[in-house]
């Protein structure tokens, strides 16, 4: 079985042809604070959508500027604002400036190798969590994408380095006037795009059986240099998948613990169910490296067991053509008196010793379950 895989790290050392990239170390020398985005730089505009809600209105609004945001300020609505790219540093910049967002947080969102994490401001709280999705064009290819979080009062603003349809099932809930999310707060919605983004990872689970189960089916009968390169490309990364979602856990159970007015009591056990589900995926890529590990040895195993078995057929092979070889080496001599070379028949009888030895020889080597 041959599988075909792209690496985690392909968009930090291979960009695309529609992304450019640039790393930390362009902002070397750049005082604390400095905007300037690091990571893949994808040529798709900055689009901004605001949907602003309460239990009887919703509304959905597309716009280009900041100035189109300050209109539309309403404190009687919760207002969802989705930046997808970070190509334009200069809408992070003015939105930081309308919703006083410290420039230490917007250099965070920018910087789109963050851990994730959770930092607790006077009037905000700042999550940063990654994105884990499948690219469907290729077998078990993984994309990373760090999406920041920013909690307010009435606001909730989510950075996301480009235009997917990640937030499509959220747009869909904010539809029905009678669901949870049209009845409570920002903290919430906080929730449920935090729930939405791990939802993705059973996804990537799910694919990871469908890659894993045939492979362990195929690795011992039908070990291969490719499939020895399959299982190192799925054990990166899951060494990745854990990197990125074990975080996670320490940032939701922070959640849980600090004393905050942005977040409510009745909100808090919804982040604890999401705190479960990430515990699930982190057992679970626990026993998908077992299970490469374990695979990892099979095939070892395997090459071993067929440098075994051929050695056993060329060991039986040398075993019987020592003797024949001993015999053929006496009467290879060129001493003058051998009698046995005057015989008429010594030739066939020759052929015939030859014969008893090597059957001798086979009939032993099965009775001792050499062969």
């Amino acid at each position: 079985m041959q599988t075909h895989f792209c690496s985690e790290y392909r968009s930090r050392t291979q960009p695309s042809d529609n992304a450019a990239q640039s790393s930390a170390a362009d902002k070397s020398g750049l005082p604390a604070g400095t905007l300037i985005h690091i990571g893949t730089k994808h040529q798709s505009e900055c689009k901004i959508s605001v949907i602003q809600y309460n239990a009887e209105t919703l509304i959905r609004h597309d716009i280009t500027s900041i100035s189109e945001l300050q209109q539309l300020q309403n404190t009687e609505l919760i207002t969802w604002v989705n930046v997808d790219g970070l190509s334009n540093i200069g809408i992070i910049e003015g939105i930081g400036h309308e919703l006083d967002i410290h420039p230490l947080v917007l250099e965070d969102i920018l910087s789109t190798h963050q851990r994730p994490k959770l930092e607790e401001y006077d009037d905000f709280l700042y999550m940063v969590i990654k994105g884990i999705s499948l690219d469907q064009k290729t077998n078990f290819c993984l994309q990373y994408e760090q999406i920041s979080i920013l909690l307010l009062t009435k606001y909730v603003i989510t950075f996301k380095e480009k235009s997917d349809d990640t937030f499509d099932p959220i747009y869909s809930h904010l539809k029905n006037r009678n669901g949870r999310l049209r009845q409570y707060g920002s903290d919430y919605l906080a929730y449920v795009i935090l729930d939405t983004i791990v939802d993705e990872y059973f996804v990537v689970e799910d694919s990871l059986d469908d890659v894993i189960d045939p492979l362990e089916d195929n690795i011992l009968f039908n070990s291969s240099r490719d499939m020895l390169q399959t299982v190192q490309h799925i054990r990166r990364s899951l060494i990745s998948m854990k990197r990125n979602i074990s975080p996670l856990r320490e940032l939701l159970a922070t959640i849980q613990r600090i004393d905050t007015p942005l977040l409510q009591e009745k909100t808090l056990r919804y982040f604890g169910d999401v705190h479960d589900h990430v515990l699930r995926v982190t057992d679970s890529l626990e026993s998908y490296r077992e299970r490469i590990s374990a695979m990892h040895d099979i095939y070892l195993s395997s090459i071993s067991n067929k440098l075994n078995e051929t050695m056993k057929i060329l060991t039986i092979f040398a075993s019987l053509f020592i003797p024949l070889t001993f015999i053929a080496g006496i009467y290879g001599m060129n001493f003058e008196y051998m009698p046995e070379l005057k015989w008429r028949w010594a030739y066939p009888a020759i052929w015939v010793i030859f014969i008893l030895i090597s059957v001798g020889l086979l009939i032993f080597f099965k009775k001792k379950k050499w062969i």
